[in-house]
């Protein structure tokens, strides 16, 4: 039963409900969850990345946490792994280039030792970027869960640019 925590896609529960401009959550979600690919003003008034991510895998959890506790939680979950810190502090820089392997490694460290799942992208022919770190937890968010590899990056011994 290897996919028995797969939060993602699910139906059931409400669909993503717009925050007010004035509610407190999205200067937090603004400061913490960055719609980077829209500009600021088009991201806090359609708030598009936080509605993707919130079908995505919120409402996986909607019998557990309202839209408003589900992005709180993700934001507390983030602050509390702080992975630039993990990865500065095992050499992972910004500009420097590593292997799978070493992320993941570093990653480990602050999961129990449980898998995380490591994009990558190419934006230069050849050069692999590290694009995204996604960590998985049960449905209560009580403990990590290993997550399954999108198999984005080259595992076998190819440097990967953190950029």
């Amino acid at each position: 039963e290897k996919n028995r925590f797969r939060l993602e896609f699910c139906s059931g529960g409400a669909a993503y409900k717009k925050f007010e401009l004035q509610d407190r959550i999205v200067s937090d979600l603004d400061r913490h969850w960055i719609q980077m690919k829209f500009n600021e003003q088009e991201a806090k008034q359609k708030q598009p990345l936080w509605n993707h991510e919130y079908k995505r895998h919120g409402r996986c959890c909607y019998n557990l946490y309202d839209q408003n506790a589900y992005f709180l939680l993700a934001m507390r979950l983030k602050d509390k792994l702080d992975l630039v810190t993990t990865l500065r502090t095992h050499g992972i820089t910004p500009g420097t280039k590593h292997t799978f392997d070493e992320i993941k490694s570093a990653i480990k460290t602050v999961t129990n030792q449980v898998d995380p799942d490591l994009k990558c992208v190419e934006h230069t022919k050849g050069v692999q970027e590290l694009k995204e770190i996604g960590i998985c937890f049960t449905p209560s968010a009580d403990s990590f869960y290993p997550c399954r590899h999108s198999n984005t990056c080259d595992e076998k011994g190819t440097m990967i640019l953190f950029r």
